[in-house]
């Protein structure tokens, strides 16, 4: 029996090495959620093209838009788990599940996260010609009432969606969500002033802060953005509001830990390269690696974090 044993263990060892080693066996798909030209299509097509410097038969993005991200999710759920297929997740992954009465999938068995890739605070803005200067003022007006001043957001569930509920609640203000199907739609009515403000990703809204069309009051780090100097922590008005957005890397919960392994560890190579992080950057991004275990623990945490926003806010999608 002893020597029966022996073999077995060595032939599996011997398989996870030739599966190892010849991996990627054809291209890599990397499933974006959303449609081409937002935020985490920007990070995914920079990361592409780094890993497709180590994967010798390249990396495909495949936008995958609908459903607040159940669509990409659940085809990544659907796809074989021989490393070939992930989903570049975004807050909303981590959200969805709480917005519906039966969960489309299950973040910790269904998933397996292989690095986290970017984070980044929202930024809090108003249009040029608005009367708000200050997060204050916009707060004070909130709580007075008498409007129902608007604020719009890439769809239910998103980071900004997220992040007007935990304003509006935190600071108790009279505060009315506008979804829209995407955050191009949500900046354009913004930059309009059909909007009063709006949480939205450094990518979505520096290129309007820029040009003077937008007003950034604040942002949602803890700490100030060099680019921002105007824009002040939305903590020091809300004590502990920290909210970031972040992209990271997720595969199927069976996929090998060794090919798990092995892609981290591309991502760690391409996350490191100047050229990648001076990308990132230019897109409000910043590149943040972490390892599977630590990555898994961070999306797990962001899932029961906003679970009970969107219970206290008593958000549903049914």
């Amino acid at each position: 029996m002893a020597p029966l044993c022996g073999l077995l263990l060595g032939a599996a060892f011997q398989a996870q090495a030739a599966t190892t080693d010849s991996y990627p066996e054809r291209p890599v798909t990397i499933v974006v959620s959303f449609s081409p030209g937002g935020g985490v299509d920007g990070v995914a097509r920079i990361l592409g093209t780094a890993l497709a410097k180590s994967f010798k038969h390249g990396v495909v993005i495949e936008n995958k838009p609908g459903g607040g991200g159940v669509i990409g999710a659940q085809a990544v759920v659907r796809a074989p788990a021989d490393g070939h297929t992930f989903l570049l997740a975004d807050p909303a992954f981590a959200v969805t599940p709480s917005l519906m009465a039966k969960a489309p999938y299950d973040i910790d068995k269904d998933f397996k996260a292989v690095s986290t890739i970017t984070t980044s605070p929202l930024v809090l803005s108003v249009p040029v010609a608005s009367p708000f200067k200050t997060v204050v003022e916009l707060q004070e007006a909130g709580r007075k009432g008498g409007k129902d001043y608007t604020y719009s957001s890439a769809g239910i569930g998103t980071s900004p969606h997220m992040s007007g509920e935990l304003f509006r609640l935190r600071g108790k203000g009279n505060f009315v969500h506008v979804p829209y199907r995407g955050s191009g739609p949500a900046m354009a009515d913004l930059v309009a002033g059909n909007i009063d403000f709006s949480f939205s990703t450094m990518a979505a809204s520096l290129p309007f802060i820029r040009d003077g069309r937008l007003r950034a009051l604040a942002t949602t780090g803890s700490e100030p953005v060099a680019e921002l100097k105007d824009a002040v922590p939305l903590a020091a008005s809300l004590p502990g509001f920290d909210v970031r957005f972040w992209t990271t890397l997720m595969a199927r919960s069976s996929t090998p830990p060794e090919l798990v392994k092995k892609v981290n560890d591309a991502v760690r190579v391409a996350l490191e390269s100047d050229e990648v992080r001076r990308a990132l950057r230019n897109i409000g991004e910043t590149a943040t690696y972490m390892s599977p275990e630590k990555s898994g623990d961070f999306v797990l945490g962001e899932y029961k974090r906003w679970g009970e926003v969107v219970k206290d806010a008593k958000i549903s999608l049914n």
